[in-house]
């Protein structure tokens, strides 16, 4: 891999390399060492934590992210239940269709039933006493990936 020097900027937490970020460069940048930044960017990818800087020398570390208000986990748990019902919809229309047409259909009559069971909690889960606690979403079929 070629080397190249690495800009890290403590105002933005991005980094930034001369010749490829030439404009866009802010004044505070501060040099770095690129092992340093590859090695902060493999623990970023396996941790829920995020960029932030130094305050005593403006290098990057990574830290916890903050903990999010009651709004916005209800939120995320809205966003991800939409998500899911959505990836399923042309699951579903495809075997109403096919049921439709009189020959077979994608699913069986178990994972088709299976399959409306699991899209009834998730239309009921922000009614669920542990909404919006993300380890009691309810559970796809184990199946479901392999037809989406």
């Amino acid at each position: 891999m070629n080397e190249f020097t690495l800009l890290f900027s403590p105002s933005t937490c991005g980094a930034y390399v001369p010749g490829i970020n030439v404009s866009d460069i802010p004044d505070d940048v501060i040099e770095i060492p690129r092992a340093y930044w590859l090695s902060l960017l493999q623990q970023l990818a396996i941790s829920p934590k995020r960029v932030s800087s130094n305050p005593d020398n403006g290098y990057p570390v990574l830290i916890d992210p903050a903990a999010l208000t009651s709004a916005q986990a209800s939120e995320n748990e809205y966003v991800w239940r939409n998500a899911q019902l959505t990836a399923t919809d042309r699951l579903v229309a495809r075997d109403r269709d096919e049921m439709d047409d009189g020959g077979g259909t994608t699913l069986d009559q178990a994972q088709y039933t299976q399959l409306q069971a699991y899209r009834r909690a998730l239309r009921d889960w922000p009614q669920d006493e542990h909404f919006p606690v993300t380890e009691y979403r309810p559970v796809a079929p184990s199946w479901l990936a392999v037809h989406l």
